[in-house]
């Protein structure tokens, strides 16, 4: 009788963790959906125009929070949404997989509690950074046939993440702190 009891509270936390899992991924999706399509502005230098969003700081916030995989999945899925949404449906296939890499990258990096400080923050921002640059250069020559379109769209990306990386490290600790009085911890 105790090891059924055992098994099915073992249970319910497991289905506990899904719910909280799959909720806390899909608020994360949204936010970086919704800070992609409406706080932005549209660049003229770029070949395909550009954009300047603020979609990186719910991606971030959501994998140095909450870990790799809402990392991945709000990054991936919430940008690649906005390209199918937006007219950009020819970016939707590269920016699933550069964003959710570069989500995959913050969480995987700050997942360790000894990583949770400022200093790996801060290295987890930078490869998200080399990911967004490097990613979005291979798809650009991809998209346009030449190696060299794509430098303009370099300066674009480097403000792009350099403004998330600012608001995320201002806001991060404080998140924590709220996130960890709550309950909430990461999904591993």
């Amino acid at each position: 009788m105790a090891n059924t009891n055992v098994q099915a509270a073992a249970a319910e936390r497991e289905v506990t963790s899904s719910v909280q899992f799959l909720t806390v991924t899909a608020i994360f999706v949204a936010l970086t959906y919704i800070f992609t399509a409406f706080i932005n502005v549209r660049l003229p230098i770029a070949a395909n125009g550009g954009l300047i969003h603020l979609g990186n700081v719910p991606l971030f916030i959501g994998a140095i929070i909450f870990g790799k995989k809402t990392g991945a999945i709000a990054g991936g899925v919430g940008m690649g949404l906005f390209d199918l949404l937006s007219g950009w449906t020819l970016w939707a296939p590269f920016t699933f997989v550069i964003v959710a890499l570069m989500g995959f990258t913050v969480g995987k990096l700050t997942e360790d509690e000894k990583h949770q400080n400022f200093k790996w923050y801060v290295i987890a921002l930078i490869s998200a950074c080399v990911i967004k640059v490097a990613g979005y250069y291979i798809a650009e020559v991809v998209i346009y046939g030449n190696p060299l379109a794509p430098v303009a769209s370099i300066p674009g990306n480097l403000v792009q993440i350099g403004v998330a990386a600012v608001i995320t490290l201002v806001v991060i600790a404080p998140l924590n702190v709220a996130t960890k009085r709550v309950g909430l911890r990461k999904f591993k």
